[in-house]
């Protein structure tokens, strides 16, 4: 058994490597920036995101911070991963992923474009896998109580972008197109609500997507299901570079 002091230590060792890698998502993201690099729309919302859930976790709002805390950082290791595919070796890189980062290459996509194309591939694709990477050892002897514990976690996250979005569209979306502020203006918080609202639908997906992993009975029905799954993420990024 754990002791509570390695308990402890293990999770300051674990707020370490968070707050590194969010570290590395603004250096990043303000490098794309300076460079006329488009990727860093999504990346400088995601890394205002991952500041706020580390906030989070230090004033205790989930139940297994610990857990929470490795979810986050297997959930970014999934975004650089398809980073550094992209940059070394195309072929390589998820299809979804490689789909994002080149839409962001394109003059013509708006910058609504390519925060909902980054958001779409990171939630809808790369969370239900670190999801079932962070569940799958635990999950079989977990009670239902402990099981919906992280589903509540899971949850109270929604809580935790529906207060970032308004900061990401004065930072990061106005910025570069002046008419959203105009709707912001016509439309108050509307706007940000929906995004929310969109945001949250896609993680109570997720969430089951995950689910459907954990009760796979092999690797290949996992295989199946994960196929699936990136199929729906490319269709609904398709019509995202199309609608908007």
């Amino acid at each position: 058994m754990i002791s509570g002091y390695l308990r402890k230590t293990l999770f300051l060792c674990l707020m370490q490597d968070a707050d590194k890698v969010i570290q590395h998502m603004v250096e990043c993201a303000e490098t794309w920036e300076k460079t006329g690099d488009r990727r860093f729309i999504f990346l400088r919302c995601y890394s205002m995101m991952s500041a706020n859930m580390l906030t989070a976790i230090e004033e205790g709002r989930f139940a297994n911070s610990p857990w929470v805390t490795k979810l986050m950082l297997r959930f970014a290791e999934y975004y650089f991963d398809a980073l550094a595919l992209y940059d070394q070796n195309q072929e390589q890189t998820p299809a979804i992923w490689l789909q994002v980062h080149n839409a962001a290459r394109l003059p013509d996509t708006h910058v609504m474009q390519n925060l909902l194309l980054g958001v779409n591939a990171h939630i809808n694709y790369d969370l239900p896998l670190a999801l079932y990477d962070c569940l799958h050892h635990e999950w079989a002897r977990l009670d239902e109580a402990q099981q919906r514990s992280r589903q509540n976690d899971h949850e109270t996250v929604n809580q935790i972008i529906g207060d970032t979005i308004d900061a990401v569209q004065d930072t990061v979306v106005e910025p570069l197109s002046p008419t959203m502020a105009l709707v912001d203006r016509l439309m108050g918080r509307m706007d940000e609500w929906l995004l929310s609202q969109l945001i949250t639908a896609w993680r109570h997906d997720v969430w089951n997507v995950a689910l459907q992993l954990l009760a796979a009975s092999d690797e290949s029905q996992r295989h199946t299901i994960r196929q699936e799954q990136e199929l729906r993420v490319m269709e609904r990024a398709e019509r995202l570079l199309e609608n908007l």
